[in-house]
């Protein structure tokens, strides 16, 4: 069984250190976590008056297909409570995004927003 490797953009900007902590537990329960990156504060983004976020990137190895480990993200941030009713860069409780899968960049976010980019940089470094 083929493992992909995976680099998961995570940002939470309601209860940021509970969510992104219970986020990482229930990584931790399903997929291998390999590394995590350092956590930024950032700014809001489009809809600006709300609480700054929380953002970071854990690198994960899963059996799991693209389509399949997307579906379990999306299934994870509804479990931890996530408003898909809010405006899209409005609050949120936790947001868990395929950012890289298999050293391929799969989210534009890398190359437009520089927490995500450093995030994963970050954790590149680390593997060597």
């Amino acid at each position: 069984m083929r493992m992909n490797e995976c680099i998961i953009g995570v940002g939470s900007n309601i209860e940021p250190e509970r969510h992104i902590a219970s986020a990482l537990t229930a990584l931790h329960r399903d997929v291998a976590v390999k590394a995590i990156s350092a956590w930024v504060k950032t700014a809001p983004i489009g809809f600006i008056s709300q609480n700054d976020f929380i953002n970071g990137a854990v690198k994960v190895e899963t059996v799991m297909s693209r389509t399949t480990f997307k579906k379990y993200l999306k299934n994870l941030e509804n479990k931890l409570g996530r408003d898909r009713t809010l405006p899209k860069f409005g609050p949120r409780v936790i947001d868990l995004d395929i950012i890289v899968w298999n050293n391929e960049i799969v989210d534009d976010d890398y190359y437009v927003r520089d927490f995500v980019k450093n995030s994963v940089d970050e954790l590149n470094d680390k593997s060597g």
